[in-house]
């Protein structure tokens, strides 16, 4: 089916709300529909992607502004080379984690997140829909605490209160607020059904 402009849909919330499960899910609907569709995550494989999750394994190796700074970098060439590519060829864009991740995160080390999302918003494309999935951080740290990988300076349970309250303050005709704590399957059907009718629309 081919649409006539592209779609950016966003998922956000904090590590272990479901995010890339949804993602995954997501695909295999607009796979099974036969859709154009492309999926990305931040921070991305990039030069500046992997600095991040280098840095992000040791906790207190940057300042709030150098993590904001290499944030903006990742983000900047993603755009540039797979975000704006991918929306003008008219796909359907999925995207693990955005630039609300940066207003919540780097927020909650006490940048202002009006700053954040004004920086971002130079350049980065507005998305169609965000959705922002809601747990309470124990239970996200406790579905996380078996993954190899820990990067460990965002995990910190405090921390991951403060980043939830920005999350739940983003407001607006974007944002879907969801409970991450639903069984996947009923999760991704609500999810579906948002982004039905914006399919409909531009098909």
């Amino acid at each position: 089916m081919a649409l006539r402009k592209g779609i950016l849909i966003v998922f956000e919330g904090i590590d272990g709300s479901g995010k890339s499960t949804q993602v995954q899910l997501l695909k295999n609907r607009l796979r099974e529909m036969r859709l154009p569709f492309r999926s990305f995550r931040e921070p991305t494989r990039g030069k500046w992607g992997k600095k991040i999750r280098q840095k992000a394994r040791r906790a207190g190796s940057l300042t709030p502004e150098q993590e904001l700074e290499l944030f903006l970098r990742d983000r900047r060439e993603n755009v540039r080379r797979n975000l704006r590519p991918a929306l003008a060829a008219k796909k359907i864009v999925l995207l693990d984690r955005y630039y609300f991740s940066t207003i919540a995160y780097q927020g909650a080390r006490g940048i202002d997140p009006d700053k954040i999302r004004a920086a971002n918003e130079e350049f980065a494309v507005i998305p169609d829909l965000v959705f922002i999935l809601d747990l309470d951080p124990r239970k996200g740290l406790g579905r996380i605490e078996g993954r190899s990988v820990r990067e460990a300076h965002f995990e910190q349970e405090e921390r991951l209160v403060k980043v939830r309250e920005i999350f739940l303050g983003l407001k607006g005709r974007m944002f879907v607020h969801l409970d991450g704590g639903l069984p996947a399957d009923e999760l991704g059907r609500k999810i579906f059904s948002r982004v039905l009718p914006l399919i409909r629309k531009v098909s």
